[in-house]
């Protein structure tokens, strides 16, 4: 796989520069890479990296989520919403011992209805010397389920239903992705429209809006709202930013003149509550869907064409080009990452950072380095 340097003044002087461009003038997905500023081959991904396509199995199979299960030792992907008569399936990657793909299945989990984003999860009180036991899917629900959280532990195929409303009893619209804070334990996670947009939830009775809930205590906060629809959401690994993506460009359809943008809120002392929000960055390809941080703080975001990288001053870095929309992705701990553009699944090998929950995910939260870490409160 081969870097191609993005050439910015002719881009910004050129609408149709990209068709100059071996990379991106393409029929069909491939994956390349585009380096937008050097310090994208110098410090985030090797000039000699190298990509593949994984698997491609003729249905959605690849949409959101990518959460790894140190037990089962295999990856967890959410399969794309199809219809009613067919809940959203759990794809699972098994992975070999090198981190290679072994072989892929799919499932569903009880309770889980209509599964979204997901995290790995640590219930309170858990041991945080090992990686986390369970997970936590958003679960967009249906016309009969709640939306909400569900903990799921994929070893013993059981769950737990956290969360499935609001103060009051009011209804969610479709919980869309979901992320473990590492020193409180508590579930940050957002709330948009998209079952009602895909026809299988009622019409949202309230806003859009970006929740922290804590586990222990059953407290349940709106810390951000203003969005079109807040869709991925992550921390930042010095834990002091949250970052949001507004994925209001995609209603039942497509509308440029909405929000595909990150937003950037600054983290209280306490990791209770958000301010000074501000736009961090806007998609120019698509809309910034499931986003994560690495661990030197690039967000990195999958947009209409691939996966983006923006520092953590929001310019621009390079793309995972694959020519086609990624919902999301995963990071390995072997510089390697599996991007997810529904009905394929790609490999990059290669990079010179590491996501900011792997160490969690695969050796536990007390190795990771985290000040103040330890056991959920």
């Amino acid at each position: 796989m081969s870097v191609t340097t993005v050439n910015l003044l002719a881009l910004a002087s050129n609408p149709l520069y990209f068709d100059t461009l071996a990379a991106t003038n393409i029929t069909q997905p491939a994956i390349s890479l585009l380096s937008y500023d050097p310090s994208f081959t110098q410090s985030v991904i090797y000039p000699n990296a190298t990509a593949r396509l994984l698997s491609q199995p003729g249905w959605q199979a690849y949409h959101e989520g990518g959460v790894y299960d140190s037990a089962t030792h295999a990856l967890y992907v959410s399969s794309n919403y199809q219809s009613l008569a067919d809940n959203i399936n759990m794809t699972i990657v098994h992975l070999n011992q090198n981190w290679t793909v072994a072989n892929v299945t799919s499932s569903q989990f009880p309770n889980l209805w209509e599964a979204n984003g997901g995290t790995s999860y640590y219930p309170p009180g858990s041991d945080t010397s090992k990686p986390p036991p369970q997970q936590v899917w958003c679960d967009e629900g249906d016309f009969q389920h709640y939306s909400g959280l569900v903990a799921i532990d994929p070893a013993k195929n059981t769950s737990t239903v956290l969360l499935n409303s609001f103060l009051g009893g009011h209804n969610f619209s479709s919980v869309n992705d979901v992320r473990q804070h590492p020193i409180t334990g508590d579930l940050w996670f957002t709330d948009a429209a998209y079952g009602y947009f895909q026809n299988f939830r009622p019409v949202p009775s309230i806003p859009q809006q970006v929740y922290r809930f804590e586990p222990a205590t059953g407290v349940l906060q709106v810390i951000a709202d203003g969005f079109d629809q807040p869709n991925g959401l992550e921390l930042s690994p010095d834990l002091q930013t949250l970052y949001v993506t507004d994925t209001g460009a995609q209603h039942q359809t497509p509308n440029a003149t909405r929000p595909a943008t990150i937003y950037a809120f600054n983290i209280s002392a306490d990791h209770k509550t958000l301010s000074n929000r501000r736009t961090f960055a806007y998609a120019d390809t698509g809309f910034p869907d499931g986003i994560h941080a690495d661990n030197t703080g690039n967000v990195w975001a999958g947009c209409g064409d691939g996966v983006h990288v923006w520092n953590p001053q929001g310019k621009l870095l390079g793309k995972v080009f694959i020519g086609e929309t990624s919902n999301n992705f995963a990071f390995g701990p072997d510089g390697n990452m599996w991007v997810f553009s529904n009905e394929r699944m790609w490999e990059v090998r290669g990079l010179r950072v590491v996501g900011r929950e792997v160490c969690k995910d695969w050796y536990g939260l007390d190795s990771c380095g985290i000040p103040g870490s330890g056991a959920p409160k």
